[in-house]
């Protein structure tokens, strides 16, 4: 059965047949103002709770939970139907608390440095599925409010276009989260992204691009093979037209690959061409790719070049590395095919 939160209000009304108007509504504010599962809405009857539990049971189980940060990052793996597992990670922040939910199960994208690209696609999530994990993390997260939803968890958001965009929808008119609480990270679909721009939604956008020149490009990422720079350039000017926002670029930092002098270079002229925000990610370790992370040392210079000539950049606070739920760390596999990736001169 699918998910309740695949169902818009009046298609839930509809469901519930001869129930009274105001059950319905009491039943939309347990579920999107409150958060609540079903059998925690009491503001229902208890024999409505039961229909509803086994009309709609819940699309993802938990089967396991951990936590690293002294608490602060909590990282889910959820077991869907098929038996496939996605994971979801909630982190509190002094300011904020954001969820980092999955739109796909594993990823088709095959980016070599992500343990998600290493273990392959498996399949694509409902809408349901997403907006279970965003309400599952607003319950944990509890007293602390939600405050931010990312789409960077497993998957490629703009490969699941439809889901992605009615998600985005849904939490923002059925839930009230703002556009610069919504964040959705692509390694740079552009025809999506063009696509996207028109839909007049509103939400963050978040371009994986890790190098700036195409021949690194094709081997960090290969989607730049068919959507090289030039393509996916035109693709975030046509986003930043249409929709005044202005965008960042995810730049994770490889040693003697992408951290050279000439990759500041590189980057800075592309960034600043875009006016782009730069976000500096520490590359975290997963068993599949042997290059090693930047140094701490060299993540610093990497930044202060980038900022001496211009550019708006800062360095990602990793979270949930000791638990492989940082970023491009979930779905972490032990038999993936190992790469290496050419090392360039600065």
């Amino acid at each position: 059965m699918p998910s309740i939160y695949q169902y818009s209000k009046e298609e839930l009304r509809s469901l519930l047949g001869s129930e009274p108007s105001y059950r319905v509504d009491q039943l939309w504010h347990g579920l999107w103002n409150e958060a609540r599962s079903l059998e925690e809405i009491t503001t229902i009857s208890k024999a409505l709770r039961a229909r509803l539990v086994e009309q709609f049971p819940n699309s993802l189980t938990a089967v396991n939970d951990v936590a690293s940060d002294h608490g602060a990052t909590r990282k889910w793996v959820f077991q869907l139907e098929d038996g496939e597992t996605i994971e979801t990670v909630l982190m509190h922040y002094d300011e904020r608390v954001t969820v980092c939910v999955s739109s796909q199960a594993g990823c088709a994208m095959g980016c070599t440095f992500c343990a998600t690209g290493q273990a392959g696609f498996s399949g694509q999530l409902s809408v349901g599925q997403v907006i279970e994990q965003v309400m599952f993390a607003t319950r944990a997260a509890a007293p602390s409010r939600l405050s931010n939803v990312v789409f960077m968890g497993m998957g490629e958001p703009l490969a699941n276009y439809a889901t992605t965009v009615e998600v985005i929808r849904r939490l923002h008119d059925y839930r009230g989260l703002s556009a610069r609480h919504l964040t959705v990270s692509t390694v740079g679909v552009a025809p999506a992204i063009e696509r996207l721009a028109h839909e007049g939604l509103p939400l963050t956008l978040a371009v994986s691009l890790h190098a700036a020149n195409d021949e690194t490009r094709n081997e960090l990422v290969p989607l730049n093979r068919r959507y090289p720079l030039e393509r996916l350039h035109r693709a975030c000017a046509t986003w930043i037209e249409v929709t005044g926002r202005r965008l960042s670029f995810e730049w994770a930092l490889i040693d003697g690959v992408n951290d050279t002098e000439s990759a500041i270079d590189e980057l800075a002229d592309y960034a600043l061409d875009l006016n782009a925000h730069v976000n500096l990610i520490p590359l975290n370790p997963t068993p599949g790719y042997l290059v090693r992370g930047s140094s701490s040392e060299r993540v610093h210079e990497f930044r202060e070049g980038l900022s001496e000539r211009g550019v708006n950049v800062t360095v990602r606070n990793t979270r949930g590395r000791s638990i492989a739920a940082a970023c491009g760390q979930l779905a972490q596999v032990t038999n993936g095919k190992r790469r290496s990736i050419p090392v360039r001169s600065a």
